[in-house]
């Protein structure tokens, strides 16, 4: 069975471009985010490094690290990194690992239900699913999930919104509604009553018994 939310996110040990890199300890106090893909030196997932790279303060500003994980190897990592930044603008200040064994994609269940892998000539298309994203909480759950087919490129600026949502959500009894940004009005949970939410969040809309929104008590602060 594949990885669900709230899940404890499986610890590793791994090389990167930042030297050996045990997860859990790497996260530390921190949110993350895991994201992978097939191959190196592939035009899509150019692309999707690049996006990071430029969102790199981004994520500093949410407390949040963000790690790659490749099927290839960490010297080769090292001379992708410059296509990278030639094609972001930016340096590619971020961790990318080594995941030859493939122990990091079978962990986090990034495979298809059926793959074949030959030890040589492993072309992207052997290890296609294996471009997925986890948000990942300092408290090592998971708390978000995508998956991507190989021809599909990852939105970066929706995993950052995904992100900003789950770090609304987290620990409080609210939610976001359907293309929330941060700044607009959350959903207060049914486990309030109106009183109970009223006291907590301040005058409610009611569009209907089930659906009330409150302003968002970050944009308040």
């Amino acid at each position: 069975m594949g990885l669900r939310i709230n899940d404890i996110a499986p610890d590793f040990t791994a090389d990167s471009t930042e030297g050996e890199i045990r997860f859990h300890d790497w996260i530390g106090d921190s949110y993350a985010i895991l994201f992978s893909h097939p191959r190196d030196f592939t035009p899509v997932c150019t692309t999707e490094f690049s996006a990071v790279a430029q969102l790199v303060p981004e994520f500093e500003k949410r407390n949040t690290k963000v790690l790659g994980v490749s099927v290839d190897s960490v010297e080769d990592h090292g001379k992708w990194k410059h296509d990278i930044a030639q094609v972001a603008g930016v340096p590619a200040n971020f961790s990318i690992i080594d995941d030859t064994s493939l122990n990091v994609a079978k962990a986090f269940d990034m495979l298809p239900a059926e793959f074949y892998l030959p030890t040589e000539g492993r072309t992207p298309a052997h290890s296609a699913t294996v471009r997925t994203v986890f948000i990942i909480g300092p408290d090592k759950k998971v708390r978000l999930t995508m998956t991507y087919p190989m021809s599909v490129g990852r939105n970066f600026a929706e995993i950052v919104r995904a992100l900003d949502a789950v770090q609304a959500t987290d620990g409080v009894p609210l939610a976001t509604p359907a293309n929330w940004i941060p700044g607009q009005d959350v959903i207060v949970a049914l486990s309030l009553d109106d009183a109970a939410a009223e006291a907590k969040y301040g005058t409610l809309d009611k569009k209907l018994p089930y659906l009330r929104f409150a302003k968002d008590p970050k944009a308040k602060a």
